[in-house]
């Protein structure tokens, strides 16, 4: 398994190059990290202030700050 660090740079690479607010399934799709790795990333991103999570009807958006 990858560095927790190192798969909070593929996703926060992936939210700066689509420059707007992504699905989940979007990110996966994108950085190829399963689910353990996605959200270990999200926890990451969401402690250092980088990202915000949205929740709009049943889908989860996030973006970065």
């Amino acid at each position: 398994m990858q560095n927790v660090g190192t798969n909070a740079g593929l996703v926060w690479q992936a939210l700066s190059n689509a420059g707007q607010a992504l699905e989940v399934k979007a990110i996966k799709k994108a950085t190829k990290l399963n689910d353990k790795q996605i959200y270990a990333a999200f926890g990451w991103l969401l402690r250092e202030g980088k990202i915000s999570v949205e929740e709009n009807e049943k889908e989860v958006f996030v973006s970065l700050i």
